[in-house]
């Protein structure tokens, strides 16, 4: 965990590192002065670090005041909370159609974590910062309609595959990193806010305190935290919090460890199960029903490797429908990355004065080829998961935790039936605390200008309610870019801004463009 002299999060750059000299006016600071575009004080680098070995040098571990040990640490707690997908991607894509036959489910657990693994390992190797990757759940939800509605399995795959290259493309040429530069301040802390409570719905729904309901959502059952394992999330998600508080090293991995020994026992003496789709036991476990397995080593099934069609989608629906398909995820992948580095750089305060990541450009190469990885692989597309913020949250700050995270999630290939003891009971506390803590950044927007305030507003409140990073992203481009334009400061504008709400316009008008061709 950060030390107890670690400034507060959100704090702007200047406050970090005291670059204004004593008696200089420091301009630029506020946050309307940023959002307005007026000159900020230097950046000090601060005091230089002497890196102790060769892995300290090669991953900054120093130079970011970090330890090994913490690195460790927060790879475990990144690991631990998203571990989840190792069970989720097959339940989703087990009955899926692949050339004529149904996806196996040990097949995906088994390609879903060594994909997982490889890419996590590649960002930190090359990426050098503590984001891990895997299967990106809201593109399953696009890529599943299409291959229920429109095209077979490996068609969808092939056209993730080209979405995949044609990213890299724009990655080789410097656009992808351009168009997060000219993202304003503003809407990039908005977007940091946005994701923190979306992190909290994520872990709230994953608990079972929040369900489909009517007339939106329901609390518990009936209203009430009624069953044993939201009595196990309730309890995991005090003790994370108190330690959080204490400043204990290792919180959230402590929390999610303790979480997972008291649902153990629980389901050990009560039998509680697994809650049931048709609603019979809505008391039950979500996902994994925490028993000790019979069994700890499974061989890893690595049959649907390479089961894609790179343009049968083309053949099938035509050129213009199978592009519009191939825009659709590549929107949605671009800018979910962009959520996520973005927020996950600002819990650990690995962002610049401009809200930037520094070196992003082998951050973004390893997520665009992740994309074409987890297409070519057949478990769908691989990005960077905002849950990398758990980790950081608990002390990673480089590349290494990444290291971490990726051979766990290789090991997992043989270890699936023990990866399966966690429910998502247990690591949810984590997920939300996390949230909790990114949201503290909201401090730092500007709420005296409405042009900016809506904008914001609606990159916040759509993360969460539509279950989307990049709708609450589009919304807030597109609104930005018009309500500053409204007022009169159309110049301030990056002129990326108008081609990125252009597209998001192109996007949330997909429906009926498909229909038109």
């Amino acid at each position: 965990m950060p030390e107890k002299s670690r400034p507060p999060r959100g704090a702007s750059a200047v406050g970090r590192t005291g670059a204004v000299p004593t008696g200089a006016v420091p301009t630029g600071d506020t946050p309307a002065d940023v959002a307005a575009g007026a000159p900020r004080p230097r950046r000090s680098p601060g005091p230089q670090v002497r890196p102790r070995n060769g892995l300290d040098r090669y991953f900054s571990i120093s130079a970011r005041r970090s330890t090994v040990g913490r690195e460790v640490r927060g790879g475990l707690t990144t690991f631990f909370t998203m571990a989840y997908i190792v069970v989720l991607n097959p339940i989703i894509l087990s009955g899926t159609d692949i050339t004529g036959a149904s996806l196996p489910f040990p097949a995906v657990a088994a390609v879903t974590a060594l994909v997982a693994g490889a890419l996590t390992l590649l960002m930190g190797v090359v990426g050098r910062y503590p984001f891990a990757l895997a299967t990106g759940l809201g593109i399953n939800a696009i890529v599943a309609v299409f291959a229920a509605t429109q095209l077979a399995w490996p068609e969808i795959m092939g056209l993730v595959v080209l979405e995949g290259l044609l990213i890299t493309v724009l990655v080789l040429t410097g656009f992808r990193k351009a168009v997060f530069e000219a993202i304003p301040p503003q809407l990039k802390t908005a977007i940091a806010v946005g994701i923190g409570f979306f992190l909290t719905i994520i872990g709230l729904a994953d608990a079972g305190v929040i369900r489909p309901g009517t007339p939106l959502i329901s609390f518990g059952v009936n209203g009430q935290l009624a069953g044993w394992p939201l009595l196990v999330f309730v309890v995991g998600l005090l003790l994370t919090a108190v330690l959080v508080v204490r400043r204990v090293r290792g919180a959230l991995l402590i929390g999610i460890v303790v979480s997972t020994v008291l649902a153990i026992v629980v389901e050990a003496v009560a039998g509680v199960g697994a809650r049931t789709p048709d609603g019979t036991n809505p008391r039950g476990w979500a996902l994994q029903v925490p028993t000790l397995p019979s069994e700890v080593v499974a061989a890893p099934d690595l049959s649907i490797v390479g089961q894609f069609s790179l343009f049968g989608g083309f053949e099938r629906i035509g050129v213009v429908a199978a592009l519009l398909i191939v825009f659709s995820i590549m929107i949605a992948d671009f800018f979910d990355t962009v959520g996520t580095i973005t927020a996950v750089g600002a819990e650990g305060d690995l962002l610049d004065e401009d809200r930037n990541l520094p070196g992003a450009q082998p951050v973004l190469l390893v997520d665009s080829l992740a994309a074409a990885a987890g297409g070519a692989a057949s478990v769908s597309s691989n990005t960077t998961y905002i849950e990398s913020a758990s980790g950081v949250a608990d002390g990673a700050r480089t590349g290494l935790a990444s290291v971490v995270t990726g051979v766990l999630f290789l090991l997992a290939m043989f270890f699936t039936p023990l990866v399966q003891v966690v429910p998502s009971e247990a690591a949810a506390p984590a997920l939300v605390i996390v949230g909790a803590l990114m949201i503290s950044q909201i401090r730092t927007l500007t709420w005296d200008d409405m042009s900016l305030v809506i904008p914001a507003f609606l990159t916040i409140a759509l993360m969460p309610f539509t279950y989307s990073i990049t709708n609450g992203i589009g919304a807030g481009v597109v609104s930005y870019v018009l309500l500053r334009s409204a007022v009169g400061r159309r110049r301030e504008v990056h002129p990326l801004m108008w081609v990125i709400a252009a597209a998001f316009v192109v996007y949330f008008a997909l429906e009926p463009l498909q229909q038109l061709f």
